[in-house]
């Protein structure tokens, strides 16, 4: 079996989450680095001893052994990072969300969309989170066809990243688009229709008030309710909180329908559970009909292994397994560049409408 060579653009705290979760992996290696910030190299190195550490870009994509490349750097430069690697070296790219962050970027991903030749995938980990795949599996049997989906997301603030570009909203693309872009895709799965109408209610209540960073105070917002009209009749709605990380479940899926409804249960990161109050919440799925009554629930424990290896509940590699397939040519993305698209287009929707104080509308094509 080939070994696979990867090319990381961006070695953060989400950069070496994906470090940790390729060396997971049988025939993997990761070849080369590009970090700006020496700490944080420093640290990937650390994780990916045998990787080259390379200055730009431009360099990763002229070492001659790499077969796939991971883009994880700050939301505002994936566009311009994907058009480089479409005009240098076209290779199979999985590249983190947010996949844009303003509506002047769309037209360009809309090109990369119609142009780029190899595989790309978009980072959604949620998808991949145990419970919440059991859910999307299950969803439709159990409720007869999901009319109603809620996603609750209590959780803590925005951590420290390199240089504070998560505190401001022309790097993010809005907390409605950098946090809750997984949450909109969830819902174009769980519904299996399109968007229609967004209305928003947020804003910026508690988190990142008394910072400063050269003068600028953060301006990402830290709760919000957004609700979301398909065109198939059905609704969504998400309801989040980020000075909300006493909770002892850090996202609750529920979808319902005329047969009953079905929940997942997803506790927050593992290291951040007080050690005080014993072992972590296991992740659950609780299914309830409506006839006969009666809820029955689900255990989904993860790997211990897999939940050392970062924030996300294992997705990290379940992501990773499913991505590697698609660099051996043995599948396709799962989550497309459409798919990005799309829930950045309804996370921006969100934003507006929250700005304004209106609905937003849009036709469900891209």
């Amino acid at each position: 079996m080939k070994t696979i060579n990867y090319g990381i653009i961006g070695c953060g705290m989400m950069g070496q989450e994906h470090l940790r979760n390729i060396a997971l992996l049988d025939g993997t290696r990761v070849a080369a680095i590009f970090e700006p910030d020496e700490a944080m190299a420093a640290a990937a190195l650390a994780l990916a001893p045998a990787a080259r550490r390379v200055p730009t870009v431009a360099a990763l994509l002229a070492e001659p052994d790499l077969d796939a490349l991971v883009i994880v750097s700050p939301n505002h430069l994936h566009v311009a990072q994907m058009e480089q690697i479409a005009a240098t070296r076209p290779l199979p790219v999985l590249v983190e969300k947010p996949l844009y962050t303003t509506t002047d970027d769309a037209a360009r991903v809309r090109h990369l969309l119609e142009t780029y030749p190899a595989p790309v995938w978009v980072a959604m980990e949620y998808r991949y989170m145990p419970p919440i795949a059991a859910l999307v599996e299950r969803a439709q049997a159990v409720t007869g066809g999901v009319q109603m989906l809620s996603i609750r997301e209590h959780r803590f603030p925005f951590l420290h990243k390199v240089g504070a570009w998560n505190r401001f909203n022309r790097n993010t693309g809005g907390t409605l688009v950098e946090k809750c872009c997984h949450f909109f895709d969830l819902m174009r799965l769980v519904m299996r229709s399109e968007p229609v109408r967004v209305t928003a209610s947020a804003d910026q209540a508690v988190n990142h008030r008394d910072e400063d960073y050269d003068g600028e105070v953060p301006d990402v917002w830290d709760h919000g309710y957004v609700i979301v009209d398909f065109a198939n009749g059905a609704r969504a709605m998400l309801e989040l909180c980020m000075f909300a990380e006493g909770s002892r479940y850090q996202e609750e899926v529920s979808a319902v329908g005329p047969l009953g409804k079905i929940e997942a249960l997803v506790p927050g990161p593992g290291r951040f559970w007080p050690a005080d109050l014993g072992a972590p919440p296991v992740p659950r799925l609780i299914v309830s009909p409506r006839v006969p009554k009666g809820p029955q629930v689900i255990d989904i424990p993860v790997d211990p292994a897999l939940l050392a290896a970062g924030d996300h509940n294992g997705s990290t590699f379940y992501q990773h397994q499913r991505f590697l397939a698609v660099v051996r040519g043995a599948a396709r993305p799962e989550v497309t560049l459409a798919d990005g698209c799309a829930a950045v287009r309804m996370g921006l929707a969100a934003q507006e409408a929250a700005l304004k104080g209106c609905a937003v509308t849009f036709a469900t094509d891209l």
